[in-house]
């Protein structure tokens, strides 16, 4: 059994006893004397203790305060009792200690609690956890017997793994290939083992000279250095109790309980080691990475949770959408990437790129016009013939509006009444699918193709429901609007 799942049968069972042990008879202690009426108590009293924040029963935190019950305790400890109860019922134990089966059937399911996912570090707090000077505060304060605290610390900021998967790491776990530094470990959660990442150099060598650390200290232990086969088996990072040979790792609750203190004393808030992991996931999107590209390296089982970790708000997607451009249908080269990259940017040039575009061009049907007089002000020389105009773009939120036309074209080709007809409709619309292409390609570059796909900008259906649908005129309006001030002037004795 996890230490988890082992920890939260104990506290569930701790917390009945202890309730028992006040209000059934015999203290609780003989099994046939338990009702249903027992149960129905226990689980009242654990619900008033979380509306008020009471102390739990029977259950002490670290430091031998009584913890106070809240919402994820009263679900544990439910969960718990319930999984404990149906095992001695299915088991058929009951039977043998004369325990009722109305009392066991009478725990009820714990049920689910409302879970708030990790937030990536506000700037403040990032900025704080990576000071030099801070991180020498807890080098020299939290880690007096120099365990490697900072160093895992460091990599996780630089890497995001989890703290697990860093803690655990093997004495030879980096080295270079072709030149860059790699790391490799092991990730455990979703079985895949020996893996490698592409790690900074500062870290590199930071894991280097905690290498040797490890090394001078097994040397200084056993009077001469590890074998080949024993350097396998050494952790980076070892513990300093039960750990003869140097194979164990310090403890995660360690390594938990030195950082949480250490971020307490720094008086920043409630933050927590994982965040780390969030905070780098957000930042590889923000400048243009690909969720595909965040779920392998943050080694996560499902571009799903690649999107939980990268916490962007839709806007900053929409952004860039709009400021890839390529050339329209009526370009000479339709589909040409003229604005824009397929390489990875800043926000801050997402940004400037996107003020700059703004103000050299002007909505369209389907895209944008870049002609400068028609931006502008001008009426438009062309009586608004944008499709065939070179002037007219094509930019990321247009992307269904064109996929949506190529549909309609093909579907007019296909039932077209002769072969000659069917040929000549996909001449003309071959330069409009010229365009599409190349708009697509630039997006798959960006890595956001799927949220092209998954946002309609220029659709005003999106933002006005079925009130567009109404099909008011504007004259119609605008009429009505007179009339209803005409009869305010009149109810006022004013003249119209």
């Amino acid at each position: 059994m996890p230490a988890a799942s082992f920890d939260q049968a104990r506290r569930g069972i701790v917390s009945l006893s202890a309730f028992l042990e006040a209000d059934a008879r015999d203290g609780g202690h003989d099994p046939t004397l338990l009702q249903p009426g027992n149960m129905d108590r226990f689980v009242a009293d654990l619900k008033h203790r979380e509306r008020h924040g009471l102390e739990s029963l029977g259950i002490y935190r670290s430091d031998g305060k009584p913890s106070a019950v809240t919402e994820v305790t009263r679900v544990h400890v439910l969960t718990a009792v319930r999984r404990i109860l149906r095992t001695v019922l299915e088991s058929g134990e009951c039977e043998r200690i004369g325990l009722a089966r109305e009392f066991i059937v009478a725990a009820p399911a714990g049920g689910n609690y409302r879970s708030v996912g990790r937030r990536p570090f506000p700037d403040h707090v990032a900025r704080a956890l990576a000071d030099e000077d801070n991180l020498q505060h807890l080098d020299e304060e939290f880690d007096t017997h120099d365990g490697g605290l900072r160093d895992i610390w460091e990599t996780l900021i630089a890497t995001g793994r989890r703290a697990s998967e860093v803690i655990k790491l093997k004495l030879e776990c980096t080295a270079r290939h072709n030149g860059m530094p790699m790391l490799w470990l092991d990730q455990t959660k979703v079985g895949n083992y020996d893996q490698a990442i592409r790690i900074p150099e500062r870290v590199f060598q930071r894991l280097g000279e905690r290498r040797s650390k490890t090394i001078a200290r097994f040397t200084q232990r056993h009077g001469r250095p590890p074998t080949a086969t024993e350097r396998e088996n050494l952790a980076l990072f070892p513990t300093r109790v039960r750990n003869p040979h140097g194979t164990k790792p310090i403890s995660y609750s360690h390594f938990q309980t030195q950082f949480r203190a250490w971020v307490d004393q720094l008086d920043l808030g409630h933050y927590v080691s994982h965040q780390a992991r969030h905070t780098l996931a957000t930042n590889l999107l923000k400048h243009g990475a690909g969720l595909h590209h965040i779920k392998r390296y943050l080694g996560q089982v499902s571009q799903r949770m690649a999107e939980h970790y990268a916490k962007v708000a839709s806007s900053e997607i929409d952004d860039v959408l709009q400021h890839v451009w390529v050339a329209g249908p009526g370009a000479p080269n339709p589909g040409e990437l003229i604005s824009g990259t397929t390489e990875p940017m800043s926000r801050a040039q997402a940004q400037a790129l996107a003020i700059d575009l703004s103000r050299s061009s002007t909505p369209a049907e389907g895209g944008l016009c870049t002609f400068q007089p028609v931006v502008n002000g001008a009426a438009c020389p062309w009586n608004l013939d944008c499709h065939n105009c070179k002037e007219f773009v094509l930019s990321g939120a247009d992307l269904l509006y064109w996929r949506r036309k190529r549909e309609q074209w093909m579907s007019i080709a296909e039932r077209a009444p002769d072969d000659a007809t069917a040929d000549y409709l996909h001449k003309v619309f071959e330069p409009t699918g010229r365009a599409i292409d190349g708009l697509e390609k630039a997006l798959a570059g960006l890595g956001i193709l799927g949220d092209a796909l998954a946002l309609d900008l220029r659709r005003p259906q999106d933002y006005f429901q079925r009130l567009w649908s109404t099909a008011f005129r504007a004259s119609d309006l605008a009429q009505t609007n007179t009339d209803d001030q005409d009869e305010y002037d009149d109810a006022e004795g004013i003249p119209a």
